[in-house]
């Protein structure tokens, strides 16, 4: 698919006969819109990227769409305005829904997970160059499970003492709160697969599974530590009745990521607006519209490499997996544990290498 908001010309010989009197100006007249055309890419006197119309930003599903996009507008209109591009901006109900915008080049830059950063650099030509820091310094959040408060499950042994009783409510795959880290952590750490230990399994987004619990609709649910925090704003009641069971390992925050065929001066210039965001003499009014996004402080210019814990989680993952699974013998084990192995170290030297100029 063409990238959208760029100049492209294809010069034709008409289809009809043209008269040999006549193919000197045509071939004049080409030229001159060839001449044209390679103008209207070149980036204007101002560095602006004329050829640039505008940039769509993609946005992480948090709690539904419609709540994302009104906590996202404010910062960037403001980014609209130092870039002097329009910034269009998509938000989606499921992390798929995002990936796959991403696939189909409809999104230029994106504030996604780090499971999802590392497809969108992996297969979708993008790269990171920031990542989101939180108003209390914090360098990282923890994915959690949910009980109600009156769950008779008072540990994670509880939990899986009973197999196939439970009900259970996960993020999408490409979560990592909501899916990996407690898959990696819990459950392939004890060869077993969430899917096929609990009664039942629902696929939903952290504030559904949060109210599904206190609704007792499910027993047990997975969210993440700063999800929770913006749920206890929204919902107190709710809130109220949930307890936590389980907290991971820190994981590292957020990233935004660029397409790599946008001009090179064009993403730095992006990066240099968002890490500058918040930090210069309108500091007070662009925290403020920052905190809509929910005690986000601001971004840090940040690149592949902050994805290597993430690539860490899915190598840690396959490989408890395939100690997990059944081989026709240990030779045919260990043939696989050597080719994950093998995988992990070449994508953890493609995200290390130098990030494109």
């Amino acid at each position: 698919m063409a990238p959208r908001g760029r100049a492209s010309s294809v010069l034709r010989w008409p289809s009809w006969p043209v008269p040999r009197c006549l193919w000197l100006p045509w071939l004049l007249a080409a030229s001159l819109l060839a001449c044209d055309a390679m103008a209207a890419g070149q980036p204007g006197p101002a560095g602006g990227n004329t050829h640039i119309s505008a940039l769509t930003f993609g946005i992480l599903p948090i709690g539904g769409p419609s709540e994302s996009l009104a906590a996202w507008r404010p910062m960037l209109d403001d980014l609209s305005h130092t870039l002097r591009l329009p910034i269009r901006s998509l938000s989606v109900s499921t992390y798929e829904g995002l990936a796959q915008a991403m696939a189909e080049e409809r999104v230029d830059f994106a504030f996604v997970s780090g499971r999802l950063a590392l497809d969108a650099v992996l297969n979708d030509r993008m790269q990171v160059i920031a990542q989101l820091t939180r108003g209390d310094g914090s360098r990282g959040y923890y994915a959690v499970l949910l009980v109600a408060k009156d769950s008779p499950l008072r540990s994670v042994d509880d939990l899986f003492r009973r197999p196939g009783q439970l009900r259970y409510a996960r993020g999408e795959v490409l979560s990592v709160s909501g899916y990996l880290v407690p898959e990696t952590q819990l459950f392939a750490n004890r060869r077993l697969d969430s899917d096929t230990f609990f009664a039942s399994v629902t696929v939903d987004n952290h504030q559904n599974n949060a109210l599904a619990v206190a609704n007792n609709e499910v027993d047990v649910a997975t969210n993440n530590t700063a999800d929770l925090e913006r749920f206890a704003q929204r919902f107190p009641d709710q809130y109220a009745r949930l307890r936590v069971l389980w907290t991971s390992s820190l994981i590292p925050h957020a990233v935004v990521v660029i397409r790599t065929d946008l001009p090179a001066d064009l993403r730095q210039r992006v990066t240099a607006a968002l890490t500058a965001y918040g930090k210069g003499r309108n500091a007070a009014a662009e925290l403020a519209k920052l905190q809509m996004i929910h005690d986000v402080s601001g971004f840090t210019a940040a690149g592949n490499e902050a994805l290597v814990p993430f690539a860490d989680m899915e190598f840690n993952l396959e490989r408890r997996r395939a100690y997990s699974a059944q081989w026709v013998s240990d030779t045919a084990m260990q043939a696989r544990l050597h080719k994950i192995d093998v995988e992990h170290e070449a994508l953890v030297r493609r995200l290390m290498a130098p990030p494109l100029p």
